[in-house]
């Protein structure tokens, strides 16, 4: 059974330093924290508390939105994958979209004394989180800030960007974009900023975005005084379960797609390829991006490195749900 002099052995301190590492009580430097972290990680050393019981194994924090988006599932589930492999286990906490309950859950993640932290913040330039001290943490979904270096994410400004001139490319001159409050996803907000750039380059002046709650029940959507007032020939949705829950409302108005309206999101979760027709989407490589969150913290936590931005790959996926008029 590994010792704590051991630990303290392969990590170059003494024991008395070891264990401040390890159970957070006391000062230790970020460098020596790391280093006594991964000789435990390498050791398989669980440390005791009073009472000669053992402590508790060696966790990752991860907050996402919400565990009923696809997107984020997926994700988790690649990072429990990879933390298992390295004799990590997984905390989760959801913020439902929601910035108050976003500090509070990081507060509870905290106090479980965690190694390292995968979070997907609604603003990461203005979350409350900022004012907590935390240990590494890598952003998710979310781009980089000076508090936040290290991060995983696809070019969301980009990837709205491209779908506008997609649709500008058909003939669509009137396209609406419906999110989730800007104030809850910065990702949704990227989005919708690449297709106010696409429209302006292309001509054509963006229409306010329609802005609705992430949390709600997306099957009861009423579109009919949009449709009536503005009269869209596409929409865009900030992602794919909210495109379904446009594409049931505009069904429900009678109209087809994209027979009467294009539709297209973002995400590229497998229930859009089962749709009839296929939704026409920006597909993340949402498992992937949970894996290599995962790859970076630990590299961070363990090996000392340096925060790094990892920007990963996105595709355009044509499905039959946007047509040329």
């Amino acid at each position: 059974m590994t010792t704590l002099q051991e630990v303290a052995a392969r990590a170059g301190c003494s024991p008395a330093t070891a264990s401040r590492a390890l159970t957070l009580k006391g000062s230790v430097s970020e460098a020596m924290l790391r280093k006594v972290r991964r000789a435990a990680a390498e050791l398989g050393y669980r440390h005791t508390v009073a009472g000669g019981k053992s402590g508790r194994r060696l966790v990752v924090g991860v907050l996402i939105p919400s565990i009923t988006n696809p997107v984020f599932s997926s994700s988790l589930s690649s990072i429990e994958n990879r933390m298992l492999m390295a004799g990590h286990g997984v905390l989760i906490a959801q913020s439902h979209y929601d910035p108050a309950r976003e500090l509070d859950a990081v507060a509870a993640l905290l106090n479980e004394k965690p190694t390292g932290l995968i979070l997907t913040l609604c603003s990461p330039d203005r979350s409350d989180v900022l004012g907590l001290p935390l240990p590494p943490t890598v952003l998710l979904h979310n781009r980089p800030t000076d508090r936040f270096p290290s991060a995983v994410t696809v070019d969301n400004f980009k990837a709205g960007h491209e779908l506008a001139r997609l649709l500008r490319e058909f003939g669509h001159e009137r396209i609406l974009f419906v999110s989730g409050s800007f104030a809850a996803s910065d990702r949704a907000r990227l989005r919708y900023q690449g297709y106010s750039q696409a429209m302006v380059e292309t001509g054509v002046l963006p229409l306010p975005a329609m802005q609705i709650s992430f949390v709600g029940d997306y099957d009861m959507l009423d579109l009919s005084t949009t449709m009536a007032d503005i009269r869209p020939t596409a929409i865009i949705a900030s992602n794919d379960l909210l495109a379904f829950g446009v594409i049931g409302a505009l069904r429900r108005e009678g109209l087809s797609v994209p027979g009467d309206v294009s539709v297209a999101g973002f995400d590229g979760i497998s229930l859009g390829r089962m749709m009839d027709p296929p939704l026409t989407t920006v597909e993340m490589p949402d498992a992937s991006m949970g894996a290599a969150a995962a790859s970076l913290l630990l590299d961070i936590a363990e090996n000392a490195a340096q925060p790094r931005h990892l920007e990963v790959a996105y595709s355009l996926r044509r499905g039959g749900t946007v047509r040329a008029i």
